[in-house]
């Protein structure tokens, strides 16, 4: 039978687990009754029936089968259930914004259920009068909790601060799940960055990330030693299981190689952390950057005299050094249909708008001028010397004073050719934009940076090859024909345009990029 070998055959596969009643015993006969399969419902998407039976675990076709047993679901009034469990930054606001702007883009109604402080529901409907035709469950918790509760089969989508962990990654392995880092398993939502911020009436303006990391380590306690009053540094942080929180271990103490200190503040919501650290002018925090509040920012500094905020542009081209991308991350099973409308709605320009809207940066490509990049050209200036002489600086110039630099910028993980996160997001944007056509009949230059490590000339070599690598990747993500009508530069400048300062892991990786450039 066609529809028993389409189980057998989707036997690796898995399904939404399912909702409601337990789980039960249900038997699915062929329509012509001459195979039956029996065993215990594991869930159905309104398609598809998830059943583990003794020949294992199947994936069988509704179509093809009438289903028997207490647990079997309604195909008529079937309503789909997805839950999302993890960060409340992005349950309390981005999120819900994306529901309803995929709702009205449908032309669907939504209804908002709050069930207690940690749960809240979306269902949606074709009129108010309808039944729904979807739920949309949401757990406000935190990473780690995301995490547990996808790898105990209680979410369908986990909403994340940050990238999954070695250990989380192996467990979801085991249990079934698939490697959750692939690129249709993990994707960057929106993106935001990791802010110090203090009350607006603190004299102080800037700060080291040498010194920021030395503040949360205990390091530094009073603020007279950042250039402020004589008083004691009060710190505030998010709740220790965020992912927030785990990337300033990650990525500020961890580069510094520095504990963080015990006597902070611990806050659930970054909006609670920033109305805190506004009402103590001793107080000193990172909130995420869509949710500063009336507490003020602080910029970041380098000792050789860099200065970099956190701003839109900042954050989209990673120049600002503490980004942090927001995940969605996907099991390897499926996931009922309105769920993967949902999610490929997520990545649509309607959705980069409401994105925008509720204070999170969107990944929609912007051009910026040389004109606007100011602070770029005075750090190269200032960094001249014997290996990157004036004359390479000219070259520069005249090379790139014509075009305008796209937000669309490629880094890599410490010590690795790869990609970053966000770096793999947007090659998978970019090669989309080149199917649709949007840069047809234009030239898109790969243009490779590098750090301050080594000669110069081995340095633009280097920065070359990764140009190269990038625009490979690209090209190769491009899923239909090679974009004829778009023509592909490559060019080199080393270490020539840097973003930071060099004496730090961070400051490298800055600095080591691949940017898009268009006449």
């Amino acid at each position: 039978m066609t529809w028993l070998r389409a189980a057998a055959l989707a036997a690796l596969s898995v399904l939404a687990p399912a909702t409601g009643a337990h789980a039960q015993d249900i038997t699915l006969s062929s329509r012509d009754g001459k195979v039956e399969i029996s065993g215990t419902l594991l869930g159905f998407d309104g398609e598809f029936y998830r059943v583990d039976t003794k020949f294992g675990e199947l994936t069988v076709d509704g179509s093809g089968v009438t289903c028997d047993g207490p647990a079997c679901p309604s195909l008529t009034d079937f309503v789909a259930e997805i839950t999302l469990s993890g960060s409340s930054t992005m349950a309390e606001v981005l999120l819900p914004a994306l529901v309803e702007g995929f709702a009205l883009r449908n032309g669907l109604q939504t209804h908002r259920e709050t069930l207690d402080q940690a749960h809240f529901v979306y269902s949606l409907h074709q009129t108010r009068r309808d039944a729904p035709m979807a739920r949309f469950t949401f757990h406000v918790t935190n990473t780690d909790e995301g995490f547990a509760d996808l790898l105990a089969n209680e979410a369908d989508i986990v909403m994340a601060l940050r990238e999954i962990r070695p250990g989380e990654r192996e467990r979801a392995q085991e249990v079934g799940m698939g490697d959750l880092t692939e690129a249709n398993r993990a994707r960057v939502l929106a993106l935001d960055a990791m802010v110090p911020v203090v009350a607006p009436d603190n004299p102080v303006q800037r700060i080291s990330t040498a010194d920021l990391a030395r503040v949360f380590a205990g390091e530094i306690t009073n603020w007279s030693d950042l250039g402020g009053p004589d008083a004691p540094i009060a710190l505030h942080l998010p709740t220790a299981g965020s992912g927030l929180a785990q990337g300033v271990e990650d990525r500020l103490l961890g580069p510094a190689r520095v504990p963080l200190a015990e006597a902070i503040s611990r806050h659930t919501r970054s909006s609670q952390l920033a109305r805190a650290v506004a009402a103590d002018p001793f107080a000193i925090g990172i909130a995420s950057f869509a949710e500063t509040g009336t507490a003020r920012a602080l910029t970041l500094t380098g000792p050789c005299g860099f200065s970099l905020a956190a701003t839109r542009w900042t954050i989209k081209t990673e120049d600002y050094p503490l980004t942090s991308p927001m995940f969605l991350y996907l099991p390897a099973r499926r996931l009922p249909k309105i769920a993967r409308e949902f999610l490929a709605y997520t990545n649509s320009s309607a959705a980069q708008i409401v994105i925008r809207r509720a204070g999170f940066v969107d990944q929609s490509a912007e051009l910026i001028r040389m004109g606007a990049q100011g602070d770029r050209l005075a750090n190269a200036i200032t960094t001249a010397g014997e290996e990157t002489p004036v004359e390479e600086l000219q070259r520069m110039i005249a090379t790139l004073s014509p075009m305008a630099r796209l937000t669309t910028s490629f880094r890599f993980e410490t010590g690795s050719s790869r990609p970053d996160a966000q770096s793999r997001s947007n090659i998978l944007s970019l090669a989309h934009a080149l199917e649709t056509g949007a840069y047809d009949a234009r030239k898109l230059v790969f243009v490779g940076f590098s750090d301050g490590e080594g000669p110069a000339q081995g340095n633009t070599r280097i920065a070359r090859k990764r140009a190269e690598a990038v625009r490979d990747a690209v090209l190769n993500a491009v899923e239909t024909a090679h974009p004829k009508s778009v023509e592909i530069g490559i060019e080199a400048f080393g270490e020539a345009l840097p973003m930071a300062c060099d004496d730090s892991d961070w400051g490298r990786k800055v600095n080591r990029r691949v940017e898009v450039w268009m006449p």
